[in-house]
Parts: structure tokens; sequence; C-alpha cells
């Protein structure tokens, strides 16, 4: 059985940080189970994070009215795309699992607040309502299996055995991260395609969740 393939996008500067800790026993743990990991770090590689003219080799179809979505899916139908993006692409075809078609996905960060500041009547909002537009209208639209997010709530506003149990329980379900059951997303042929409404409206809204917080039992209501 081929080994599973683990692409982990990592965006941090600071080594000694408890992103990076999150990330190494990542790495650690997955890699103790015989998955191939391959790290993308956003900040050592210089990754560009702005979308331009210079992401297409060549010349662009229309320069006077560049339309970036348009230009850059002729570039890749063509093979055009520049060098570091297509790289990205392959590491992304390649993965079984992604940590950011049959393929998952999943978002893991930190936060400054308390969890209680991103509650429904936080200061911060509803992590849920946050976190909708990334997990369903990226990385759902997108094709993938979204597993529910590993949240660490301000570890920088906790002591050192907090932080510390935070990690033991990132490597815990890190054991058993592949055989997740991916959160529940209402599928896109429910929606009427001109106004992008429910036309099901007798769906059973609860078997659905975009839930962050389900991180040991994803089934859960």
């Amino acid at each position: 059985v081929a080994a599973k393939k683990v692409l982990i996008v990592y965006a941090h500067q600071s080594s000694g940080s408890f992103n990076a800790a999150a990330k190494d026993a990542a790495v650690e743990l997955l890699t103790a189970q015989g998955c191939t990991v391959e790290v993308s770090d956003l900040y050592d590689m210089k990754f560009k994070a702005t979308a331009t003219t210079e992401d297409i080799t060549g010349e662009v179809k229309n320069p006077k009215n560049f339309q970036y979505a348009l230009e850059t899916k002729m570039a890749w139908e063509e093979g055009k795309l520049s060098a570091d993006i297509t790289e990205e692409h392959r590491k992304l075809t390649e993965a079984d699992l992604v940590i950011f078609q049959e393929k998952k996905a999943m978002l893991s960060f930190t936060t400054g607040s308390h969890e209680s500041m991103f509650s429904a009547n936080g200061i911060n909002g509803d992590m849920n309502v946050t976190l909708w537009p990334l997990q369903n209208g990226i990385l759902h639209y997108c094709g993938f299996q979204v597993l529910a997010p590993q949240i660490f709530w301000a570890p920088n506003h906790s002591p050192s055995e907090v932080r510390s149990t935070m990690l033991e329980a990132w490597r815990t379900r890190l054991q058993g991260l592949l055989g997740e059951t991916p959160l529940s997303f209402i599928p896109s042929d429910h929606f009427d395609g001109e106004k992008g409404q429910d036309n099901h409206l007798s769906l059973d809204l609860s078997v659905l969740t975009l839930n962050p917080n389900k991180l040991n039992n994803p089934q859960a209501s």
C-alpha cells in the first residue's frame, strides 16, 4: 500500500512559535504513521501572496483589462503559470491530506484571544461564522473533504502547562487524523443557480455542520 502524502502549508516567521511546535508535532506524528510529509514554509520560501501578472509567464491575453481569474485559467490550460505556483499545484495534486475529490484539508491555527471571545456574543464574533467562507467557500468549493479545524485558543496568554496540554491534545488527534469523518456541507446543487438560495428547505440541517469545536467527534450534532 502506497504511503499517504500529507502537505502542510505553514506560515509563521518564528521557529520558536507555538505554530512551529504544532507543525513539528504534525510532521513527527504523521511521519511515524508511515505518511510522506511535505511542508510548504511560505515565509522561508518568500512565497508571493499578491495576485498579479507575474503569476503568468509570457504575455497576458488582455493587458489593458487584466482579469486575474480568467487569465490564470487560460495560463493553467496552456501551461504558462509561474514556476512557484506550478510547484505548489504539484504538491496539492499529489497530497492525500492538506493541512491548510477525495482529498482532505483542514485549518490549524492559533488565536490571540480566548475561546469565549469567539462565541456568538463574544467581542470577536462567532468563530463558526468567521470560518464559513474559508471552509465552505474555499476548501469545500474546491472539492476538499474538510476536517474540523484545530484551534489553539490564545497560547500566548496561557501558562506553559496549558500550552503543553494543547500540544498533547493535538498529538493525540494526529494519531487518527486521516480516519476522521469530514464535516458536512449543504451540496451545491441544493441552491438556486440564479439567486444562490437553498431550494430544499425540508433538508434536515441537523446533519450538517460548520462547527469548528467538534474536534474529537466531528459526527456529533
